[in-house]
This record gives structure tokens, sequence and C-alpha cells, in this order.
């Protein structure tokens, strides 16, 4: 079962019965299959549930069990079921209707708080051990599924979602400054480097990776780790490497279309997705199920201005890709009157915070809001896969080859590398040469603007913060094609943003969005391979275009040539709402609260070129990105406030009244 839950724990006092129901009316504007609730004098659970397992229909939750006073309330698909029942040694009769929710609490009866390290699969979760009077919970390694809480000396209160926390009288509507300045002063896709933290002050979040415990009223964050990157796989042939990734990424697939609902999964022309269905519509045909796919596709009147290895219309290799796999109902949706500034509001509501993804918002939407309308219940994504099972930067390692003088390694890679691409090694060395020889790239290097107040930067002391996880204004620093997965798999910083995203979209459209490329099993296999599986006789990402040899069709398994583009019309998209764009971004440069947070300089230099677009080629202009991203700070600013008005002006009425902006 995929579900929202809630929760309150006090101390010494008995919870109100109207606060509990409170945050479950703030969650009644999702979907559910049911809504239910458990309470004890001073312990309050509740669950807002949408079935999507075939076990989770009329699943009681939350759930208490007499015996082992253990009660839970959780948001939960367990992958590796067979291997906990057997563990457990739960009865053959048992397992086909016991729920993902019971067979965590039977786990956590078995190992307490080493549990976590025993499941596999997407999940948030809450336990209250009546014995032990405490209070614990936890986060998949990746943060798949949201949690956030609300504590002080007395109380104790969680939800999937931040609104309901805010129903409650004791949490106050303030904007978190330390959490507003990590995100101006990122300039990558990342939020911010302190996932505990969130945008409002007084709710935090349980990081990825982590679990919660609380203990009269002490609360106590902890890592656990549960990915691997110690462990080497060595076998004799590729064959060998090919055949085992093919085994684990099966079973990953495969635990992700537990079902009675429809199965559906985003589709490009790429890799990454195209591997996910190909192994998944395989195991659906046995099962007499069809795979619904779904696909972006540009606005039907965009003009292609894009480079000629770029194809913003991918549908030719989509098309290949449904053809040879068979067993799909494919979809395209070119979605042609939304687009990233018509939506902003609507991604404010499902994201709670400020979000920086916003060339791709419209469509992730849209995709998840025709798959819920389509009744499908799980629905696929490859996201991870340039993390994992796509990884291998072919370039980085060439540049790795030149430094270490490894020359004749070189030349052979970069004669099969450059036909493989159709390009002239003569062009490649000199791409190659500036990565390795940075003082040749002649101060050319790109700049993201700062979008943040430096006044406000340096009161926060961000830009030190920042630079101990490992970041500065252009992104990450120090790292090399040998640690930079581990970094990125080993801070919960980096996975948090799409975790949540996908978390609430999946909760507004009752489905569930599932990517096996996230799989822990697929992750510490890619992590333990040597580098040659990844790169080899001038093929990058080799793994999975080996792997997909009689699974994909080979335009779309080997083309290194062509790159899909799925974000190149957005511009385009909003150039009919382009006056109200610029009216927008003239009231923010005007406004003195957003001047408190906002470089106003940065912004107004872009607002003039923003000015001077009359047609949707910019779409990969630093200065209009920084402003698209303005103004959903701004917009976030004045919504979470009061409506209308000078965010200083609103905060000033606020503090006076002491209502604090609620």
């Amino acid at each position: 079962m995929m579900s929202a839950i809630a929760g309150i724990y006090h101390v010494k006092e008995t919870v109100p019965g109207y606060h509990g129901q409170q945050m479950m009316q703030a969650l009644s504007k999702f979907p559910a299959d049911a809504a239910q609730t458990w309470k004890r004098e001073n312990v309050f659970l509740g669950c807002h549930a949408q079935w999507i397992a075939p076990e989770s229909i009329g699943e009681q939750l939350p759930f208490y069990d007499y015996e082992r006073r253990l009660a839970i309330t959780a948001d939960a698909m367990i992958d590796n079921r067979k291997e906990l029942f057997d563990k457990l040694g739960i009865h053959y009769d048992e397992r086909k209707i016991m729920p993902d929710s019971q067979l965590i609490l039977l786990a956590y009866s078995k190992w307490r708080d080493d549990v976590v390290k025993h499941l596999i699969g997407d999940f948030a979760f809450m336990i209250w051990d009546e014995k032990n009077q405490k209070l614990f919970g936890a986060r998949d390694f990746s943060g798949t599924r949201s949690l956030y809480f609300h504590h002080n000396n007395e109380r104790f209160a969680f939800c999937t979602v931040m609104e309901p926390l805010l129903r409650l009288p004791y949490i106050q509507r303030d904007v978190n400054e330390e959490w507003l300045a990590e995100y101006l002063a990122i300039s990558t896709m990342i939020d911010v480097v302190d996932v505990s933290k969130t945008v409002i002050k007084d709710i935090q979040q349980v990081p990825p990776s982590h679990t919660v415990t609380v203990i009269n009223g002490k609360v106590i964050l902890s890592k656990y780790q549960v990915l691997s990157f110690d462990n080497k796989i060595r076998f004799k042939t590729n064959d060998e490497y090919i055949e085992a990734f093919r085994d684990i990424f099966q079973k990953a697939v495969d635990a992700r279309l537990r079902t009675f609902k429809s199965v559906g999964s985003h589709l490009s022309g790429g890799l990454d997705s195209g591997s996910v269905v190909s192994f998944a519509a395989k195991t659906l045909q046995k099962q007499n199920k069809r795979l619904h796919t779904y696909s972006s596709i540009p606005a039907e009147d965009f003009q292609d201005y894009t480079p000629r290895n770029y194809f913003p219309d991918e549908r030719p290799y989509i098309s290949e890709t449904v053809d040879y796999v068979g067993n799909i109902d494919d979809h395209y949706l070119s979605l042609n009157s939304i687009n990233s500034y018509t939506d902003i509001d609507d991604w404010l509501d499902i994201y709670e915070t400020p979000y920086k993804f916003f060339e791709n918002s419209f469509w992730m939407k849209a995709i998840s809001e025709q798959a819920g309308k389509d009744d499908v219940g799980i629905l696929l994504n490859g996201a991870r896969g340039n993390f994992t099972v796509s990884w291998g930067p072919a370039l980085e390692y060439y540049g790795h080859l030149l430094k270490s003088m490894k020359l004749i390694r070189l030349a052979r890679e970069l004669k099969m590398y450059s036909r493989n691409i159709g390009s002239g090694r003569k062009k490649l060395l000199q791409v190659i040469g500036k990565q390795v020889f940075p003082f040749l790239n002649n101060g050319t290097n790109y700049q993201f603007p700062m979008l943040i107040n430096p006044e406000f930067a340096a009161k926060m002391n961000v830009f030190d913060k920042l630079q101990n996880h490992g970041i500065k204004a252009d992104g990450f620093t120090g790292l090399t094609i040998f640690n930079i997965r581990e970094h990125l798999i080993n801070n919960e910083f980096i996975w948090n943003s799409s975790g949540v995203a996908f978390s609430k979209l999946s909760l507004k459209y009752g489905l569930l969005m599932r990517d096996p490329t996230n799989d822990i099993r697929v992750i510490n296999y890619c992590m333990s391979l040597p580098l040659d599986q990844f790169i080899n006789n001038g093929m990058d990402r080799a793994l999975i275009r080996n792997a997909t040899n009689g699974y994909l069709p080979d335009n779309v398994r080997l083309n290194q040539k062509n790159h899909g583009l799925q974000s190149a019309d957005w511009v385009h998209r909003m150039i009919p709402c382009w006056t109200d764009f610029i009216k927008e971004a003239k009231q923010l440069v005007k406004d003195k609260g957003a001047a408190q947070y906002l470089n106003i300089e940065a912004i107004s230099n872009a607002l003039s070129t923003a000015r001077e677009v009359q047609k949707g080629d910019s779409a990969f202009d630093p200065e209009l990105r920084m402003l698209v991203r303005s103004i959903i700070v701004y917009r976030f600013l004045h919504s979470f406030y009061l409506e209308g008005g000078d965010i200083y002006e609103t905060r000033m009425e606020s503090a006076k009244t002491g209502i604090a902006g609620s």
C-alpha cells in the first residue's frame, strides 16, 4: 500500500482528538481508498490509504499487533517479500495475503532498529513500540517516500506532507532562512545539502537513509548504510557480467510490477526508460497484461532549432522501441496548452516548496495525471539510470587516460569512439585537453548567474557550508571518474528532491512512481564492477548497451550520435504568456521583501534579456533559467505569507499581529 501517513505523540499529556482529525482532514484533498486512524491516550496514528498492491485491498492501517504491542502506519512497497518471509518463517498460507505494513512490523519485532537493513523497496513508516514507550520510523535509502516531522520537548508530530502539520496550533508558518540560503546559493538541481531541514523552520524532514527514534521527548536521527562500495565483482568473461546484470535487473523490474491495476512507464527514445520498458513488457506479457507507455513530445507548432545531433521529438526512436519490444500501448502527449510558467502554482501546491526542475515540470505532472486517469497503479521510470545502469562517461575516462599518459590505449579508444559518434578525433582531443588542462579554456567556463543576494549569503555563511560538501557556485569540486558515483550515491542531498517530487506526484494522482534503476541490488552490483564494463571499445554506457542486446533495437541500443532533449521547447511554450511573465518579473525586482533574499541586480540583467525574447530558441540561456527560478521562489514566498502586497510588508504586519504569516 502507498499512502499518506500522519501521527502525533505526546510525552505526558493526552493527544486532543481534534488534532488528529485536523491532520486527516488536510489529507482529504488526495484520492484515497480508505482513511483510518488508531489512538491511545498519548499516541495518534493515521493513514490516508491508496491501494496499489493486491495485498493492500481492504488493509487495516494503522495496524495494532496485540501480541507484540506494536502499532504501525506505513507508506511502503516492499520488494524482497519472499526473502523476508523465509527469514521470518512466515507460513505459506499467510504470504499471499499479508500486506507490507504487517511484514515490516514482524521484521521490526525480530531485528528492532536494524530492520531497515533488511528491507528493499520504497518506504516511510512509523511504529509505536508500546512496551518501550518508543516511536521508531525510517525512510528508505534514497528517499523515494517523504516523511516530515515537528518536535519539541513535549510533542512529536509527523506526516508524509507538510500542510497537515501546519494545522496543529503549536507549529508556526515561518520561513527557514538557512534552507532558503542553501537553495538559492546552489546553482545545480540540488535543493539543499542539509536535508533534515525544510523551508519551514518548525518542520524537519527524515533524510534518506535515516531512522528516527523518539523516547521521552528526545528525537534521534541516525543514518544507516545499505549501499556497498567495497565489494568487487570479477568474472572471467563479459558474458558473465551481462547475464548477472540481466538477472538482477529483471528481479528489480518484476518486483515493481506488483499491482492489481494497470502498469505504465515513462518512455523516451533513450536507454534508461527503454531498458525498463523492455524488461517489464516481457514479464507483463506472461501475466496477460499490456504495458502503457507515456512520452512527452514537443508542442505541435514547435520549430526545432537544436543542433543536428539533438532530437527534441523522440518519436522515431520511441516507435522503434515500441515495435521491437511489443506488448505496449503507447501514448504521446504534446500538451499544447500548458507550460512551465502556467504550472507554477500547481507545482508549488504539490511540492510545498520552491523547485528547480521547471523545464520538465509540465510534462512530469501531465504524464502522472493521464496515467492516473488510465487507472495505472504503477508508473515506471529510469530516472536513476545515469548513476547506475547506464553510467559510463567516455570523455572523462579518456581524460584520465591522457592525464595518466596511457596514450596507446587512448588512441585505440578514440579511434573507435570517434567512429561511433561520427566526430573527428582532433575535435575530441580538444575537448579532452580542456578537461584535463583547465587553463586551455581561456576563461570560458560556464557560470550560472548567482540567484542569492550576496549580503544574505554572507549573513548565512552559506558558501563556506556548501564548500564543506564539495559544492560551490559552479557545481561540484574535486570529483573524478573514480569517486563521483560514490559521492553522488553516498550523499543523501543528491537523492532527496526527486524522491520528494515522485512521492508527492504519486499521492496527488493515486499511483506509485517506481524506478528499477534505483534498486539497492542493482546499484550495489553496478558499483562493484570494473570500469571497463561501462566504457570499452569506443562505447560509453557499455553495460546497458550490451545487456539490452535482444531487448532493444540496435538503432536505440547502439545510438551514440543523437541525443534526446525533452525540454527544448519550454521557452517556446511560454511565448503566449510572455507578457505576464515579464510583468511578474518586473514586480519581483521592485519588491523590498524579495530583495532581502534574491540577487536583484542579476535578476534585472536577466529581465533585460527576457524582454528581447521573441521566439523559443533560448531554452539554454542561463539568465532565462535563473529568472524562472527566481519567480518560482517569489511566488512561493507570496503564497507562503498572505496573498498580495510586499513580502517585507507582509512579514512586518504578521510580526505585529503575532500571526506569523499564517
